[in-house]
């Protein structure tokens, strides 16, 4: 009769490791947002309340856009990592101050 038997696990370290079968690595997911200069804006539910993110500014632009929507719209909100995010439903608000800035907006998600 035929051993059938096979080691699943062992932490002795004598056994080779087995060797990858691809032979062309996976390319990196690259993930995030087109970078095509258009500003998308977005809702997301977060621990019970909506928060407005905003997409695709320039680096340098950031903060200075952050301040402004949080006065203009009348709402807390901070800019972290390239992305403002205003408390609330304010997408409208954000699409129109946008709109009369002459700058290229796409509405996120539904």
């Amino acid at each position: 009769m035929p051993d059938d038997r096979r080691l699943v696990y062992s932490t002795d370290g004598t056994l080779p490791l087995p060797k990858h079968t691809r032979s062309t690595p996976k390319p990196p997911k690259t993930g995030g947002l087109p970078d095509d200069g258009v500003i998308r804006v977005g809702a997301q539910k977060r621990r019970g309340g909506t928060v407005t993110l905003i997409y695709g500014l320039v680096p340098n632009e950031v903060a200075t856009i952050a301040a402004e929507l949080r006065r203009r719209c009348g709402t807390g909100g901070t800019a972290k990592d390239g992305v403002v995010e205003l408390q609330g439903d304010k997408r409208d608000a954000v699409m129109a101050y946008f709109g009369e800035r002459n700058r290229r907006t796409k509405r996120m998600g539904g």
